[in-house]
């Protein structure tokens, strides 16, 4: 069951966003303590795992992530946690990982989320790619570009054409503007303490990603950094950026002895390998599978939460299931286009938003959260309405 999930606020990378004189651990512990601050009926001894996920373990991120944080946010010593890494769905592997821990009878309650922070750890900092994927043609030279991916999907996907792509990034941008204003992120986001020499103290209470009043006309002339005349750009893509999100995951018996209150149950779940070069896809065989576990069709599915790395790889997912680019299912909050994608934090966003949203549609019983992930995955979660 998922009882209740809460995020930072997500910042811009970079020497001059919310959190570039933050550590990455103190975003989690932020975290965990408004998780345990939030669930009162959770005694923090009742607590039996803490997985936290990120892409780069270095650093302020390093340490065994998920205890070391555990640590500095006051749970009691003896609660183990670990770290865990399957880059863009770290988050959301900590949440299966755990709940299938829950489903086997090793756990009751667990603490699940991610971190990253882009300004401190760069996406492929100290990593070492073995010569073999390129000498023996394992993978092509794009795979290790995320960007480049993208591109290779609009090859691979002729009728996504840029002006597509901007319009949905659009779209993206205006959903977002409208839930701030409706009031719908603000429950969720933990308002995080951040400082900097030069202006001191200060609140991190929203996020700073968003464009509101984005247009198609001004996307059309920025540059497509990945190839010369291309269609990815900085407008059609999610950003560099940090933040940390987590998550209460327990048995159903065990939150009704503690009078939690769930909002979600976990029906199945799925991952799936692609060609690396077009990662982008990588949703569409593992919501394929995850349909297929739970016995399900996509007909059933009332609303969906995609992570927006890129505008192309979420047209790809609607072209495939013969979805419009405007389904009113899809991200009806907006996503990570506009709001940000922290890689390994993102997965658990996508579930506190879909928690939110199961609660104000009593009308829908199933939804799922989808990621693409880099190295050619995808992960899709099957979650039931208990509203």
């Amino acid at each position: 069951m998922f009882v209740d999930g809460v995020r930072t606020p997500f910042g811009r990378s970079g020497p001059k966003g919310l959190y570039a004189e933050t550590r990455a651990d103190d975003l989690v512990v932020r975290v965990i303590r408004e998780l345990m601050r939030r669930n009162p009926g959770l005694p923090p001894e009742r607590v039996d795992e803490v997985a936290i996920a990120a892409t780069t373990q270095i650093g302020d991120q390093g340490l065994t992530i998920g205890r070391s944080a555990a640590v500095l946010a006051g749970l009691p010593k003896t609660v183990p946690g670990y770290a865990i890494d399957r880059m863009c769905a770290g988050a959301m592997t900590a949440v299966t990982t755990v709940a299938g821990g829950i489903a086997f009878g090793a756990y009751d309650v667990a603490i699940a989320g991610g971190v990253e922070h882009m300004g401190r750890h760069p996406m492929g900092e100290g990593v070492d790619p073995n010569p073999r994927f390129l000498s023996e043609k394992l993978v092509d030279p794009s795979a290790l570009v995320m960007g480049m991916t993208a591109e290779n999907l609009h090859d691979r996907y002729p009728s996504i054409t840029k002006e597509r792509a901007d319009a949905y990034a659009v779209l993206s941008q205006e959903k977002v503007a409208k839930a701030y204003a409706d009031g719908k992120i603000q429950p969720d986001l933990v308002p995080t303490a951040v400082r900097t020499a030069e202006r001191g103290w200060g609140l991190a209470t929203q996020d700073e990603a968003p464009r509101p009043g984005t247009t198609t006309a001004a996307l059309s002339t920025l540059k497509t950094p990945f190839r010369p005349h291309g269609n990815v750009t900085a407008g059609n893509s999610s950003g560099i950026n940090d933040g940390a999100t987590g998550c209460v995951v327990a048995a159903a018996d065990v939150a009704r002895e503690l009078g939690l209150a769930p909002k979600m149950r976990l029906v199945s779940y799925a991952f799936a390998g692609v060609d690396p070069e077009v990662m982008g896809v990588g949703p569409i065989p593992s919501t394929e599978r995850a349909l297929r576990l739970a016995n399900l069709e996509m007909s059933d599915i009332g609303l969906i939460e995609i992570n927006e790395a890129f505008a192309v790889q979420v047209l790809a997912f609607l072209e495939h299931f013969g979805l419009a680019d405007d389904d009113p299912r899809v991200n009806p909050y907006g996503g990570a286009i506009a709001f940000g994608h922290p890689l390994a934090s993102s997965g658990v966003r996508l579930m506190t938003q879909l928690a939110r949203q199961f609660g104000e549609r009593p009308d829908v019983r199933y939804g799922i959260t989808t990621m693409c992930v880099g190295m050619g995955m995808g992960g899709t979660v099957i979650w039931e309405n208990l509203a």
